[in-house]
């Protein structure tokens, strides 16, 4: 009964957490704010993926959240890369 209750609160909590990290992506003052935005909105979308897996009872949204996962990571690591270095291959 709990859970019923406060999954759509914690759903919406997550996209407005998502519509505020696309602002800061856009709008950021600097490369490091849009990197840091970035991997902030992909931990949240992973999260929204998986509260929405619990909410339709369905195991393709968890799959979905694994692989924004692998993909946020090697994103992150490379956008840092880039800007320690200025290249991404050496």
């Amino acid at each position: 009964m709990i859970v019923a209750t406060l999954l759509p609160l914690a759903i919406g909590a997550f996209t407005l957490a998502l519509l505020l990290n696309l602002f800061r992506l856009l709008r950021g003052p600097g490369l490091a704010d849009r990197i840091l935005a970035l991997d902030t909105m992909y931990i949240n979308s992973m999260a929204l993926l998986i509260l929405l897996g619990i909410h339709f009872g369905t195991a393709v949204f968890f799959e979905a959240a694994l692989v924004i996962a692998l993909m946020g990571f090697v994103g992150t690591v490379v956008l840092s890369k880039f800007v320690i270095r200025g290249d991404i291959v050496e």
